[in-house]
């Protein structure tokens, strides 16, 4: 193929014919979605991404647990926990575009989406030991680009050639996992995930004009397919160094064993030109990994506020992905690295027990968050942060049960950074907003009870 990897999405992004509509993804949009399993989703529920999406030291007898199994230990006896949550994303690119070595002006596309982001519930089983499943988006995948190429040496051999590339797909995260309390202010707990998904990169060239051409030229139409279908497991543990009647200091921490995800790739290649057609099949295992990840983390809650710190390391840069680089037909390269996540959030609730003031019963809550792209291009690295926000509704007064709303603001990539020099290649900012909607459920209603009549 003429043109087929990543880089191209950038010279793509610059060219002056651009085109990037549909997409069938329905959680990201993005050329960096190119390579790998895609976009990595926000992990937690709406009020966790609302507070920067830490959650490793959430401990809560009122709403799920998603990040760390050793919650699952604080779910109340005899009640039962249901969370979903919905999320938009509207997203917009942008790219510097040169000619040579000249400034032509920025080059503009968007895309909006909306998904489901989790389910998820969590009961208890005896005292001290709680279940929880959960059900959420793990990456997605999806890019829609087209090139029409006009350059001296196609115009002189077939007149004119167009170039598609797209892409859709996403990871689905299932995990199943039991929190333990052994002994007061100390639990552990295990989980098991299970990842499945399909995963389809698109490539097309076809003559668009053959003016001058003799029949021999060969259009181009490629699909790689990516089934996904494996197991992984994680660990997690949150020791309250403070709990009293007032204030509670809670310490958290997970591990995630990651290693070869080896999804099945199906390849169909298919080459046309007057005279014949050739069509080309091929199956294989590829030694696409997860990372190994550490998440440590701080919460501390009083009656009014709420304050959280994380810390999050992932190790895609070891093992098989490590060993990964591509080389594109114009030098650039695209290889793993391991990432490092800060996030903080904080809540505040003027009041949870006025009876007259229902404003003083909403959760305020706000937070921020930075991290690097696992992912390098041409040896640039890519930056990403984001701030959020949200409220909190009660349903109804002294209950847990709630609606809430998370709103973000984040920022991927650099516009002024370059890819390439020669030729100048500028890389893509990504600026998106993100809503959320949350409901959180039956958290003050009593399970599991036989009723009694008089």
């Amino acid at each position: 193929m003429r043109i087929a990897l990543f880089a191209v999405a950038f010279i793509l992004f610059g060219a002056d014919k651009l085109s990037a509509q549909g997409g069938a993804a329905v959680t990201a949009y993005s050329p960096y979605t190119m390579f790998g399993i895609g976009e990595l989703q926000t992990i937690g529920t709406a009020q966790m991404r609302a507070m920067g999406g830490a959650g490793v030291a959430w401990r809560s007898t009122q709403a799920p647990n998603i990040v760390n199994p050793a919650g699952y230990s604080a779910t109340a006896p005899k009640s039962f926990l249901f969370n979903v949550g919905m999320e938009g994303n509207f997203l917009q690119n942008r790219q510097k575009q040169y000619s040579g070595e000249k400034y032509t002006g920025i080059a503009k596309n968007g895309k909006n989406s909306v998904n489901i982001h989790e389910i998820a519930v969590q009961f208890p089983l005896v005292k001290g030991l709680g279940m929880g499943l959960s059900l959420m988006p793990y990456s997605s995948v999806g890019y829609k680009m087209s090139l029409l190429e006009m350059g001296d040496e196609i115009l002189g051999n077939v007149g004119s050639a167009s170039y598609t590339y797209s892409g859709d797909g996403d990871v689905t995260e299932v995990k199943l996992g039991v929190g333990w309390e052994p002994f007061k202010n100390f639990s552990i707990g295990v989980a098991a995930k299970y990842y499945w998904g399909r995963i389809v990169h698109n490539y097309t060239s076809t003559v668009d004009n053959n003016i001058v051409g003799n029949g021999d030229y060969l259009s181009v139409i490629g699909e790689n397919e990516y089934a996904i279908s494996n197991f992984k497991f994680q660990v997690g543990l949150q020791w309250n160094a403070i709990l009293t009647e007032k204030q509670i200091l809670t310490l958290g921490a997970t591990y995630d064993y990651g290693g070869g995800l080896r999804p099945k790739v199906v390849k169909h290649l298919v080459l046309n030109n007057t005279y014949e057609t050739e069509v080309f099949h091929e199956s294989a295992v590829s030694q696409m990994q997860l990372p190994h990840s550490v998440k440590v983390g701080a919460m501390y809650q009083n009656s009014k506020i709420s304050t959280i710190a994380e810390y999050e390391f992932q190790a895609w840069g070891n093992g098989n992905n490590g060993r990964f680089e591509e080389s594109m037909n114009n030098s650039m390269t695209v290889k793993y690295v391991d990432t490092h996540a800060a996030k903080v959030g904080f809540s505040y609730t003027p009041n949870r027990f006025d009876v007259r003031n229902y404003l003083k019963r909403i959760a305020y809550r706000a937070g921020f968050r930075y991290s690097n792209y696992y992912q390098q291009y041409n040896g640039c690295d890519m930056h990403q942060f984001a701030v959020t926000a949200g409220f909190g509704f009660p349903l109804k007064f002294m209950g847990t049960s709630s609606v809430d709303l998370c709103l973000e603001y984040g920022v991927r990539g650099a516009l002024n950074s370059l890819m390439s020099t020669a030729p100048k290649v500028g890389m893509i900012r990504q600026d998106y907003f993100k809503v959320g909607v949350g409901f959180s459920l039956f958290g003050e209603d009593y399970w599991f009870v036989r009723p009694k009549y008089d």
